[in-house]
């Protein structure tokens, strides 16, 4: 077997080939605890005939008769082996976010009619045990840690006999390329959850077209990214397939920790998360002192300047030289010293910072994609004649893109979903002539670069029947460190404004210099010498906005919008619609005479 053609593919090929010690790790008491290849294999196998022996399988091979398998779990080994024993049973994975609320959770249990679901603990047990008497499909909860009163995951993962393991290998021959492989429900910012169909070819052909754009494998990669989205999911399958070791993070919080230690080539981010790494590289650069505080920002300042398509002349790039041996080589160090490149999708990263880690060589490869196009349409490649900054990269192979009249990106190729579960009219609407339409707006560059503007469903018209573009604000002013966090806001008004949460960190040190004594975040916003220093920040931006797109008022905000708090989406996008309804009064305020 040289191409593969169904996902769990990837296994098969590693069998008597390239055995890896480590093909997926995770840390279990605090130790990291490795599965090599073989390992892995076995224990996909066994748990396949595992889940045969429950009755669970492919059924009838119909999209509605094949059983559904739910997961909910952080990453870690044990969701991968379930997914690929789910796989080549026929099944059908519907993995779920961890932070899903329960209204949701007991509506995708319901429309997908899962039997059985695997659970990472004891909070997530519990959480599908309360509504477990209104799924009348559910047969059974699994848990990957041991739980009181539950199944254990390894309770399947037994000794298999040969007969069964013929039987897996029977059944698992039979899969086709086109057959569905999996359901992801799209978090999205609003509405009920939908269910994107994707077969087996759908993604196989995302990998194989994405495993030239990135740096070649074997290598060891970080996974912390949800599991449950396709990007970082995506990324896995080609990790798989180029014979490249996974180390799963304990959480989000210990990423610092986890890259230090196992010092990966690659790993997956979205913009949030980088904003997050370079708001604490700039906040221990301000803590530094005389000639050390200088170089830093001299450095820093070296990098915003970097271009990679033009030459930048001698002089420049023997002080780039000099500033990556003496600053740069630490923000390389922290994040493991080894990586050759980092990838960035799901949300709109700012120039600004691509550019700098950039010339810190950390290259950021940003792409572009959705759920429902598996996700990759387009990447900045690896190769510096294939990247530019400010856009998504050159179209993936065997991917098709034009731009609409409206401006709307639509995509076509194999990588684009079956259709919407259970929601032909949803399918009919969104994919069209063969062309799925994005929702986005772009443009192409140099004929070769897409570029996004804006998202279609969120610009608006000002009650002057101006149009706005908010993303590209947005994006702009975040730029500066006082704001973490900001929605444009004006459908039908006068004028733009935002709500903007600050920078606390950076805004409690201003206030420090400035002999502002304030004991709470709430007081800090209120202060006026703080609301007078926001609007010079807002003023210093709207120089790069014409008139109709510049922010004419702003409120401040006394806390950060989180996916616990419900204002972000688990890809840590803004939910606009959420956000509007939760701060209805303080926007009103904004447009009081």
């Amino acid at each position: 077997m040289n191409e593969p053609k169904r996902l769990f593919d990837c296994i098969l090929l590693k069998q008597g080939v390239s055995v890896l010690p480590d093909m997926l790790a995770g840390k279990e008491n605090g130790k990291w605890r490795t599965y090599s290849t073989t390992e892995t294999t076995e224990t996909i196998h066994k748990l396949s005939a595992g889940l045969l022996r429950l009755g669970i399988s492919g059924q009838d091979g119909t999209i509605e008769g094949r059983d559904k398998v739910a997961l909910i779990s952080k990453n870690r080994p044990e969701w991968i082996m379930l997914d690929l024993a789910v796989q080549q049973i026929g099944a059908v994975l519907t993995p779920v976010y961890p932070t899903i609320s329960v209204h949701e959770l007991e509506f995708i249990l319901n429309d997908a009619q899962v039997k059985l679901i695997f659970v990472n603990d004891e909070e997530l047990f519990h959480k599908v045990l309360s509504i477990r008497d209104r799924v009348p499909s559910l047969k059974n909860i699994y848990t990957f840690e041991h739980v009181a009163h539950a199944s254990h995951w390894k309770e399947l993962a037994t000794d298999a006999s040969a007969e069964e393991l013929a039987r897996v290998a029977d059944i698992r021959s039979r899969i086709r390329p086109e057959d569905l492989a999996t359901i992801i429900y799209t978090s999205g910012t609003t509405g009920t959850p939908k269910g994107v169909m994707l077969s087996h070819h759908n993604i196989v052909s995302n990998v194989l077209s994405c495993i030239p754009c990135l740096p070649r494998g074997p290598l060891r990669a970080l996974s912390f990214l949800p599991l449950n989205h396709i990007y970082e999911r995506m990324l896995t399958y080609v990790y798989l397939f180029s014979g490249s070791s996974i180390y799963y993070a304990e959480s989000m919080d210990t990423i610092g920790e986890n890259l230090k230690e196992v010092k990966p080539q690659m790993f997956v981010t979205v913009p949030r998360l980088l904003e997050k790494v370079y708001d604490r590289i700039m906040l221990k650069g301000g803590e530094l002192t005389g000639i050390k505080k200088k170089l830093f920002f001299w450095a820093h300042d070296l990098a915003t300047r970097y271009e990679i398509n033009k030459s930048m002349g001698a002089w420049y790039n023997l002080q780039l030289a000099l500033a990556n041996k003496l600053i740069f080589s630490k923000w390389r160090e922290a994040l493991g010293n080894n990586l050759t490149c980092v990838a960035s999708g799901g949300a709109a990263c700012q120039v600004r910072l691509i550019r700098i880690f950039t010339a810190a060589r950390i290259p950021i490869l940003e792409g572009y994609g959705l759920t429902e196009t598996s996700p990759v349409i387009s990447v900045n490649r690896l190769q510096v004649e294939d990247r530019m900054f400010g856009t998504v990269g050159p179209i993936i192979p065997d991917v098709e893109v034009r731009i609409a009249e409206d401006g709307e990106i639509l995509c076509k190729g194999p990588n684009v979903m079956m259709g919407y579960y259970k929601r032909p009219d949803l399918t009919a609407e969104a994919i069209q002539d063969g062309w799925f339409h994005t929702g986005d707006i772009g443009v192409m560059v140099e004929d070769k670069y897409l570029k996004i503007t804006d998202r279609k469903k969120e610009m608006f018209k000002t009650s002057g029947g101006k149009y706005v573009a908010p993303l590209a604000i947005e994006s702009k002013l975040k730029e500066s460190p006082y704001i973490e966090q900001l929605m444009v806001v004006g459908p039908e008004r006068k004028f733009v404004g935002a709500l903007i949460v600050p920078s606390f960190s950076y805004l409690k040190e201003w206030c420090r210099q400035n002999g502002i004594e304030v004991s709470s975040q709430e007081g800090m916003i209120k202060h006026p010498k703080v609301i007078s220093f926001y609007q010079e920040i807002i003023e210093s931006y709207n120089k790069y906005f014409s008139h109709v797109e510049q922010v004419k008022r702003f409120r401040l905000l006394p806390a950060d919008w989180t996916v616990e708090t419900g204002e972000m989406t688990p890809k840590l996008s803004l939910k606009r619609k959420v956000i509007t309804e939760k701060y209805r009064d303080l926007i009103e305020s904004i447009y009081l005479e």
